[in-house]
């Protein structure tokens, strides 16, 4: 209802900041806890939290998990190529930059308006290789070269739903053509009962990868609740056993499911295509209260 474009609402001796983005309205919160760290809201929902002083902190539970799968898909300290569908405040690429150094990373963000916030408000380091480009997230996929990542990370969200074309097996066969062999594929879904789209899009996924996992709050897996749940690919095996054990030793623990405890939680799903691909279904009002 009427709020100007880039206002800033005081709270104490720091203001947050709301400007009108493609997307929606954008707010960045100030997180009274830690200096010069923020979170990122668009139309309410929460999007991102950024420590500019601390990069590798990551607050929200499903940034830890993806966070999780960052540290394993390669030797500690490793540089790595990143790609990373959906930008936010690009929260992730700088947990790259700051856990792997001369690491090469590629952001694609639709929202130009909130990628202009991002960088004047939360600053990148100049010094960390990364590239934003503002495109459509499946737009930017096709234009990266034949195996250049070692990781891509799907977090993208368009009214808090993950557009339709962005959860086919098409997608996914630009996915895999992007990646290395042996790279990683992780995506965050958001489903609530009775988890349609998150069994449809582990099916999609084990129709294009051999080895597959999945880390949720075990709330959600068992429908109890929307949530968020990480859904993690590659050809070749993945280090289940740490993963599990950081997901377990999170703030808030995480369940991993794979192999057949997943072909049975997927339910006999059938692998989605782009001709019936749907987006993902809406959070209910309460969610974010």
């Amino acid at each position: 209802m009427g709020r100007s474009r880039n206002t800033r609402r005081e709270r104490g001796s720091v203001a947050a900041v709301v400007e009108q983005v493609d997307g929606g309205l954008a707010e960045l919160i100030p997180d009274w806890e830690r200096d010069r760290a923020w979170t990122l809201l668009i139309d309410g929902a929460p999007q991102s939290h950024v420590d500019l002083d601390d990069p590798a902190f990551l607050s929200f539970e499903y940034q830890r998990r993806l966070g999780h799968v960052i540290d394993l898909a390669a030797p500690a300290g490793r540089p790595v190529h990143a790609l990373h569908l959906g930008g936010g405040a690009f929260t992730l690429a700088r947990y790259v930059a700051a856990t792997r150094p001369r690491s090469t990373q590629q952001v694609v963000e639709r929202d130009a308006a909130l990628v202009h916030l991002v960088r004047r408000e939360l600053p990148l380091d100049p010094g960390a290789r990364i590239r934003v480009r503002s495109a459509d997230a499946r737009a930017g996929l096709a234009k990266a070269p034949d195996g250049w990542a070692d990781l891509v990370i799907a977090d993208v969200f368009s009214g808090a739903r993950t557009p339709a074309h962005l959860t086919s097996a098409e997608f996914l066969d630009d996915v895999r053509r992007a990646l290395k062999p042996g790279g990683v594929y992780a995506a965050n879904l958001a489903d609530g009962p009775p988890l349609a789209h998150l069994r449809g899009q582990i099916a999609t996924v084990a129709a294009r990868f051999a080895e597959l996992a999945l880390v949720a709050d075990p709330a959600v897996l068992r429908g109890r609740r929307f949530g968020n749940a990480v859904l993690v690919a590659s050809d070749r095996p993945l280090p289940l056993a740490e993963l599990t054990r950081r997901a377990a030793c999170d703030p808030h623990p995480g369940r991993v499911e794979h192999g057949r405890a997943l072909t049975d939680f997927a339910g006999g799903a059938a692998p989605v295509t782009d001709a019936a691909a749907v987006a993902s279904p809406a959070p209910p009002p309460s969610t974010f209260r």
